[in-house]
Order: C-alpha cells, then structure tokens, then sequence
C-alpha cells in the first residue's frame, strides 16, 4: 500500500539482511495461512516493520524452509508465524480495506473497477479480521471517516488530515504493554503515521496535480508550473525530518529486542534516504 519504510540494506549484516527478508516472508505466510491466498497482496513493508516493534523482547525468531506462492521451485528462509506476525497480518488486510473503500470513494465509478473487484475480494477476509481485531477496525473506522470528511471539504490543515491518519497507526500499539513502554511506542506509531501520510501525499503531488485530485499537500502549497514550488519543499522535508526525529527519540526509549538493529537501521537510515528520494535529493 505504501512502501515507504524499508532499511538502508547496504548497512545491515549479511545476517541481518537475511533475517530481514525471512521476517517479510513470514508476514506473507501468515497472511496466507489466517486470510487466504489473496490476503497476501496486502503485504508491504509497513506490515513487517510493524511486526518488527510489537515482537515480543525474549522471543528469538524461528526461520524455516519452505516453497513461496511467488518462487514455488524455490525454498526460501521464513520466520515462523507468532502472535507479531498474525496480529499484523490482521492489521493490514483491515487497513488495505479501508483505504480501499476511500479509494473507491474519491474516484469515478469506472475509474475505480479495478478497487471494486479488490474490495470484493477481500471481503471475507476483512470480514474474519474485524471479527478478531474490532477495537482496530474500529478506530480505523472512525478515522478515516474523519479523514474522508476532511479531504471532502479540500481543508488548508495538513497538520489536521496527518492527525488522523497518525491516530490510526497509534491504535496499533497493544493496550498490554509493559510498564514504561506504552507512551513510547504509541508515540513511534504516531509520528510513523504523520511522516506516511505527508510523504505519501508529497509523493502524489504531481500526479494528483494533473488529475484534478485533492491533495493536502497541494491545497496547502499550491503549484508553480504543476510542480511542488522549492520553498515549500524544503518546509516539508523539514517537518517530516522533525517527525523523524521525534519517532528516533520514542525509538530509543523502547526494550532490546531480536529486532533492534534492524529497525534502528530503517528509523535513523531508511526514512531519510526514502524521504530524499521522493524529493529527488
């Protein structure tokens, strides 16, 4: 669905690489195995990183062998499903269906078949997904109502549309956190959501530009020549730097686990080379 939060792959270890993309495979396996085959194009690198954070401190990942819907004359390394993986797995098929829905509803009827026949698809695994994670889909519910709302009314506030999109991947923080690590983690997930929504939308800026579409990036700066104007470039690498930070900050003050590094890697390293590369930096 986005795509934005991938390591700096040249500065892990050989190993951790590995254990990288075993963890990525294992989220698509537990995707297929609670929701179906179709539940795995939901997968992205959100979802892993994601299931990276709420991994459980003293577990160590199992890797196993085994052949790949996309490479089936291959076995690949994956992690073992465990709760991380199959609360995430949850999380993103009822994510994909939200924004489905709002996709659905910006755009022309013909124009979004192809979101139809998505949404149509997935049903009854969004279906099984709310079922298991209603407080979720609940909150996902409710903001991007919200939000719907506020792109509907083409609002100037970016810092507005960001909030409720950040609230959701807030409420991905578990309730039964240990002491001293709940405050941090919603406020990763936070600024996480904030710095998705705005790069997303700067990322869209001239495609949207050319079709007419709402944009808050747009609304907020408007175009010179179809093109996001220089100077409110760089205010907007400067929030989603302050963002960044802000996440690193509430990054250090959570326990070590067999996920630490890798995640360091994708806060401190793979967020400001994808922000760079949106901005052609």
């Amino acid at each position: 669905m986005f795509g934005y939060i991938r390591p700096m792959q040249g500065e892990l270890k050989v190993c951790e690489l590995e254990r990288f993309k075993a963890c990525y495979c294992g989220m698509c396996h537990a995707l297929g195995k609670k929701y179906g085959l179709l539940a795995r194009l939901t997968l992205n690198y959100e979802l892993v990183f994601l299931a990276m954070l709420l991994w459980d401190g003293g577990e160590a990942p199992v890797i196993k062998r085994g052949r790949c819907v996309a490479s089936p004359f291959c076995r690949k390394k994956y992690c073992a499903r465990n709760e991380a993986l199959d609360v995430c797995a949850g999380y993103g098929v009822i994510l994909t269906w939200w924004k489905l829905k709002d996709t659905i509803a910006d755009e022309p009827f013909l124009k979004a078949l192809p979101q139809r026949f998505a949404k149509l698809a997935l049903y009854g695994a969004y279906r099984k997904a709310s079922r298991e994670f209603a407080g979720f889909d609940g909150e996902v519910r409710k903001e991007m109502e919200s939000l719907g709302r506020h792109e509907a009314m083409e609002e100037k506030s970016l810092d507005g549309a960001a909030d409720k999109f950040a609230r959701i991947l807030s409420a991905a923080a578990p309730e039964s956190l240990p002491e001293g690590t709940g405050r941090p983690m919603h406020e990763l997930l936070y600024h996480l959501g904030r710095w998705i929504y705005i790069l997303d939308a700067c990322d869209d800026y001239e495609k949207d530009v050319r079709a007419g579409r709402y944009n808050p990036v747009a609304a907020l700066h408007p175009p010179e020549g179809g093109k996001l104007p220089g100077d409110s470039a760089l205010r907007l690498q400067t929030t989603l730097t302050h963002s960044n930070n802000l996440l690193c900050s509430a990054f250090e003050l959570l326990p070590v686990s067999a996920w630490t590094t890798t995640v360091g890697n994708m806060v401190y390293l793979g967020m400001p080379q994808t922000c760079a590369r949106v901005f052609k930096l």
